[in-house]
């Protein structure tokens, strides 16, 4: 072998090889051609190395540089700058998710230095068609032990001591299985390897064949020995052509060198190898149906008893474990299974092959030690979910697996703690799910893959699952109904209980995990006609429009805008939420998050657009929808934030007569009092506000419900209905020393006595302690107002803030700085200032959210004198005083009202509630979502009509001409018009109101998903 000053090794996997591996290679060797360094630098074709994403891979040793993405048009620069002028290429380095961190070495990223290999550790490592690179690599010494060292008896011994267990799902204990095996008495026995790996996702077994085929090779001969087989057959799909070509390469060079066969190492025995290849039938993963297709027989299940370790293939003695349980045997062998048992748990030892895939950063090859959590694989290891989406769940165990949500993220991955959450090990696919995915659909996807693939040898799985599937896909088509749900309920417990082999057997999984964590998925289906994923196309209109609370038809407004039909676009938007000027300014646009222009340059600026519509009209009470007659009944709404403007808004057109009843000095709850009007100038809340009054809602101001007039004399004064919405304005105090201490304030209270115009006492240093817009407006204010250093404790991580990053950002630019990981601990006076202390935090285990729950950092703090401290952490209701004598009314442990959060309906038929007093604090969009559903419920209280459809409910395609056909090319989104931070305060707003043609430009971005002819 050639001694060389350095290598090259190429991730050959096939991953990597569909992205340009093989290309890559003949780049590399004709650039250490032309450099006249061929001699010296070795290239070394491996297996898959695991991070199959960020392909091709390579790595330089003896430093271990780590390149990722490599065009063979980079050979050049990686030859000339690194290998001859050790200057490494730092922009082919691999970017921490989330901080674009360069990370250099192989060992340095999280991603390989978590892992814990046995099954994998040559994978990536040496070149699998090179038999003396396994040999090097420790390769047939595990076989050379077993065949001059040890006895039969005391083979098996060791691997019951392993305490390992079959990695292909089930999870039986391999020494057993062996043990059951080699104690009958036959004139022959097999051994067999399960290399049909079926499950969509999944390809553990693919990448150890092709990346380490000796290990198995090797195994095998291994269990031949413990069981007294002579014959091994590895069953391997059809599908897997470069995993054949090294397995069929792997036993030649094992047979030339005397390693298979006859005699090997003199002992005595004799072993040989064959492969068989199926034809991609998933049943055939089932150990009874492989072994009848070895046979030449259809390969349909049998039923157990008898067990193949008794009557198997050919009705002789067989031993049948999967590629992963087999890697594991030589380690086993050589190091001793009581090493190999320290690792994972008590009863599930070792370590796990996954196959990461889904919405993860990091997606691949992992091997870890049994007990880690989910989490840890997830975010660790697989580096979190990409864009920081929220995580939803995981999906393990292969299709006939589980579900398990974000609440289970602590979980140990065990074979014990799986099936108590509703899942299974399976062979090792892990496919991690954002919010984007709808677990209705989900269910679906799997159930008609286990539905095409029964063999149809049993009436449960054949034909069980095909009405499962055609229940749940009538589900996803919005014609579902509780009867469906019912049924399905029924049927697959039976399913599970009478089917012949296990596919059938765990058929029923996806739907009953999902069923269990995810019911209510079921239930909007079926009830509401919503796929909260906008991925069951019947029930969407638009992704965008399903995503936005207020249901808006953005596809239709953005069409008239690129139009030049302004009014039109208005008259759009008014059908459905009443406050265009203020969402166009603070609507936190849940509606990009679906945008399909996501996939390409960047979604549209929609609030943006909406912004540029909304004012062009000075008043727009012409454009709002028709009002209907007169309906005789009085309605009276608590609270004038967003929730009861927009309440009082449709009860208006309705015909109701609807006064709305607010404590403070002027209307508009917190879009006048928690929004700074640098965000919100208080012009546009009265522009909002002085619509509806043209429209006939009555405001009255300076009334507090409860204390000036209760429920029970507004109903002796004709009121017959009443919509609750008077928000959350209780700011939540910590539970420290020194909160109540002159110098600290509570953020919404600070915010409303700015925008009082209250004198504050600001200081020159001021602490703001949160993470939501409240604590993000109050520093801002607090500069504003004349603090010259601000800072931010928050005690998450930047990623975790529940605010806007843009505003965030926009904070920074303006001087604030925000401090992660960082909580307040206790306030003291010092003299005229404050002195607090700082604990500092790390990320612990997660919490029933799915985020990581922050800890404090033992002696990890610090002493700071400050003038002001802002504490800004969260708000709850304070609804005692309004429900106070009123029969029926309840109020929640967080002061709220309590009320049915679809229905908006309270214990007592003639009061409703909805908004951040029900819900907590939400955003302005939530807000007028809750004001739809209490006008909705009043109407159908005093008109019954469960057909009807509400003005905000209908869906129209705008006039305007789809084209469809037209290219869809790359367009830069309009940037944001912003002041100056030079410019930023006198109090004036930060953001401006783009023109007419880049609100035309930017609404012609749209893809019309509302168009589907």
């Amino acid at each position: 072998m050639q001694n060389t000053r350095a290598q090259i090794l190429l991730c050959a996997g096939g991953s990597c090889i569909s992205s340009g591996a093989e290309s890559l290679r003949s780049a590399f060797e004709k650039e250490l051609s032309r450099f006249q360094l061929d001699q010296e630098i070795g290239i070394v074709n491996t297996g898959c190395m695991g991070m199959c994403e960020i392909g091709p891979i390579a790595v330089i040793y003896p430093e271990g540089i780590f390149y990722q993405q490599v065009k063979p048009e980079d050979a050049a620069e990686i030859v000339e700058e690194h290998l001859l002028k050790g200057r490494v290429v730092e922009r082919l380095f691999y970017k921490k998710p989330g901080t674009d961190e360069l990370v250099q070495t192989i060992s340095e990223i999280d991603f390989f230095k978590l892992q814990q290999k046995i099954a994998l550790r040559n994978c990536g490592n040496i070149n699998p068609e090179e038999i003396r690179e396994y040999i090097a690599a420790s390769g047939y010494e595990a076989l050379g032990r077993a065949l001059t060292e040890m006895t039969p008896e005391e083979v098996l011994e060791e691997v019951k001591k392993s305490g390992l267990r079959g990695r292909g799902g089930a999870g039986f204990p391999t020494g057993l299985k062996w043990s059951f095996s080699a104690r009958e008495e036959a004139d022959a026995k097999y051994v067999v390897c399960n290399a049909d790996e079926g499950d969509p996702g999944a390809f553990m077994d693919r990448s150890i064949l092709e990346g380490d085929p000796h290990s198995v090779v090797e195994a095998m001969a291994i269990c031949g020995y413990a069981i007294g087989a002579g014959q091994g057959y590895i069953y391997v799909r059809a599908e897997y052509p470069l995993a054949i070509k090294r397995l069929r390469r792997a036993i030649e060079q094992a047979e030339e060198m005397g390693l298979l066969g006859e005699n090997i190492f003199g002992s005595g025995f004799n072993f040989k190898l064959e492969i068989r290849m199926g034809a991609g039938a998933f049943v055939c993963g089932e150990e009874t149906a492989l072994m009848h297709s070895i046979e030449g027989k259809r390969g349909e299940p049998r039923p157990k008893p008898p067990f193949p370790a008794q009557k198997g293939l050919f009705n002789r003695p067989t031993v049948l474990n999967n590629v992963e349980t087999f890697a594991n045997v030589p380690f086993i062998i050589t190091h001793g299974g009581e090493e190999f048992a320290k690792l994972g748990t008590e009863k599930s030892n070792g370590t796990k092959v996954f196959a990461l895939a889904g919405d993860v950063n990091n997606s691949g090859l992992v091997e870890v030690p049994m007990g880690i959590t989910l989490g840890s694989v997830v975010y660790d290891i697989g580096g979190g979910i990409p864009n920081n989406r929220p995580f939803k769940a995981v999906q393990i165990g292969g299709p006939s697996g589980g579900c398990i949500p974000k609440e289970y993220l602590n979980t140990a991955i065990t074979y014990e703690s799986l099936p108590e959450l509703g899942a299974i090990m399976g062979s090792g696919g892990l496919i991690v799910i954002n919010e984007d995915t709808c677990m209705v659909d989900l269910a679906r996807y799997f159930l008609e893959f286990i539905t095409e693939e029964s063999c149809g040898k049993c009436t449960p799985c054949r034909i069980g699952t095909r009405i499962m599937l055609d229940l749940v896909t009538r589900i996803c088509r919005g014609e579902g109904t509780l009867d469906d749900l019912a049924r399905l309920e029924e049927l697959a417990p039976q399913i599970a209980q009478t089917s012949l082999c296990g596919l059938g057997q765990t058929a029923p999984n996806p739907v009953l995990s999902t069923l269990r964590y995810f019911r209510h998925e079921y239930l909007e289906h079926i009830q509401d006609k919503h796929c909260q994923a906008a991925v069951c196309a019947s029930m969407v209109w638009a992704p965008c429009t399903n995503a936005c609370p207020a249901s808006v038809n953005v596809p239709a407004y953005l069409a008239y805008v690129a139009e030049g039909r302004y009014d039109d676009a208005l008259r759009v938007h008014l059908q459905s939420n009443p406050l265009p000027a203020v969402c166009g300014r603070v609507c936190p646009q849940w509606c990009i998050k679906k945008c399909r222009r996501n996939d390409l340059e960047g979604p549209l600026a929609v609030r943006l657009v909406k912004r540029f519509m909304a004012d062009k009209n000075r008043t727009y009470t012409e454009l709002y929808p028709q009002k209907e007659d007169d309906k005789g009944k009085k309605v009276g709404i608590i609270g004038s934030g967003p929730a009861g403007l927009t309440a009082a808004y449709f009860l208006a057109l309705m015909g109701y007569e609807t006064v709305i009843f607010e404590r403070q000095p002027e209307a508009g709850g917190m879009l006048r009092y928690a929004i700074p009007d640098y965000r919100l100038p208080r012009e546009y809340v009265d522009k909002e506000i002085d619509g509806l009054r043209q429209l006939g809602v009555e405001i009255r101001v300076n009334t507090e419900i409860g204390r000036d007039l209760t429920l029970d004399q507004l109903r002796q004064e004709g009121f017959d209905a009443f919509f609750i919405a008077s928000g959350s304005g209780k700011e939540i105090k910590p539970p420290i020393e020194g909160v109540d201490l002159p110098g600290v304030y509570t953020g919404i209270d600070f915010l409303e006595r700015a925008a009082k115009g209250e004198e504050l006492d600001i200081g020159k240093e001021v602490v703001v302690v949160g993470g939501g817009d409240s604590a993000i407006d109050a520093s801002r204010i607090a500069r504003r107002l004349g603090a010259e250093n601000v800072t931010i404790l928050y005690r998450r991580t930047r990623s975790e803030m529940p605010t806007n990053p843009i505003e965030i950002a926009e904070a920074e630019t303006e001087g604030n700085k925000v401090e992660f990981l960082a909580n307040i601990s206790e306030i003291r006076q010092a003299g005229d200032r404050l002195e607090i202390d700082i604990q500092r935090m790390r990320l612990g285990p997660f919490d029933k959210s799915g985020r990581r729950r922050p800890e404090p950092i033992p002696d990890g703090g610090e002493t700071r004198q400050v003038d002001n401290v802002i504490i800004a952490i969260g708000q709850r209701a304070d609804a005692e005083q309004i429900a106070a004598g009123v029969e029926g009314l309840e109020v929640d442990r967080w002061g709220g009202i309590a009320a049915d959060l679809k229905t908006a309906c309270t214990g007592n038929p003639h009061v409703f509630a909805g908004g951040d007093l029900v819900t907590g604090a939400a955003t302005v969009v939530d807000a007028i979502e809750a004001g739809q559903k209490g006008a909705r419920a009043i109407d159908q209280t005093f008109f019954p009509d469960s057909g009807k459809t509400y003005i905000w409910e209908k869906q129209t395609l705008p006039e305007v001409e789809a084209d469809v056909d037209k290219e869809v090319g790359e367009e830069p989104p309009v940037s944001m018009p912003l002041l100056p931070p030079e410019e930023r305060f006198i109090s004036v707003e930060v953001e401006r109101t783009i023109d007419d043609e880049q609100a035309r430009c930017e609404a012609r971005r749209c893809l019309r998903c509302d168009y589907k002819e």
